[in-house]
């Protein structure tokens, strides 16, 4: 469904994405894990042109979307969760889902979204004319998914949905996420938490300071040594403080 070859993304004269290349398949979740700086989120940016790509190629279905606007991208069917939710603080929460389904021209296949929605997120029914700048952090974010799904998306790409949240909350969004993923919708998850990403994904790559550091199926990332101490703080010796931080690298 979504192949990358050789991405290469800069802001200004700083090179952050180094080459980057990977494949989503249909119908799977895939997880990319890596520390603060290590370029997740603008590897997001880049495949929905928000941050466009300045060599390499991104195909999606087989069709190169590289030069397109990220609402031509929105419209070709792949829609994202920005890191922090950014929802619109001053509409209720009806209307930021309805803003979700802004290039939906079908009114009963919005309706059945919506509907589909509020299932999945019940707590957001009995919230629905509140303002989104009410509604707490969890709610925030589930509004934010929720919005990214009206508007029907083949492809739906997530930065850090568990950023802020409580542990119970993690665990109830990370639950949410494999059971769209379940329902049949591809999912592309960046994510620093690395265990709860490894758990729900079909495969995994981990990023380190813009490249492909390593990637493969989560039970063999799981075992692996290096993934085990950098990531899930299982190892002796690394700082994890540094390398959350993106000044320490994982020992070869």
């Amino acid at each position: 469904m979504l192949k990358l070859v050789g991405v290469e993304t800069y802001y200004g004269r700083l090179k952050v994405l180094h080459g980057i290349s990977f494949e989503v398949e249909a119908g799977t979740l895939v997880s990319i894990i890596g520390a603060n700086g290590a370029g997740k989120s603008t590897l997001l940016n880049t495949i929905s042109a928000v941050t466009p790509a300045d060599y390499g190629e991104i195909y999606f279905e087989g069709k190169r979307i590289n030069d397109l606007d990220p609402d031509e991208i929105v419209k070709m069917g792949i829609s994202q969760v920005p890191q922090g939710r950014r929802v619109f603080p001053n509409l209720t929460l009806i209307e930021n889902l309805k803003m979700g389904a802004f290039t939906q021209k079908d009114r009963a296949k919005r309706d059945q979204s919506l509907e589909w929605i509020l299932r999945i997120f019940p707590v957001l029914r009995g919230r629905i004319r509140h303002k989104a700048k009410h509604l707490s952090g969890g709610e925030q974010q589930m509004l934010a998914i929720g919005r990214a799904l009206m508007a029907s998306p083949k492809l739906l790409l997530l930065d850090e949905p568990s950023m802020g949240l409580s542990p119970i909350l993690v665990k109830e969004i990370f639950q949410v996420i494999k059971t769209i993923n379940n329902q049949g919708n591809t999912v592309l998850l960046v994510e620093q938490n690395a265990r709860q990403a490894l758990k729900i994904a079909h495969y995994a790559y981990v990023l380190m300071l813009g490249n492909i550091d390593m990637h493969g199926p989560p039970e063999k990332l799981l075992k692996d040594e290096e993934v085990r101490e950098s990531y899930l703080g299982e190892g002796k010796y690394t700082d994890r403080k540094k390398l959350w931080e993106g000044k320490a690298t994982v020992r070869r």
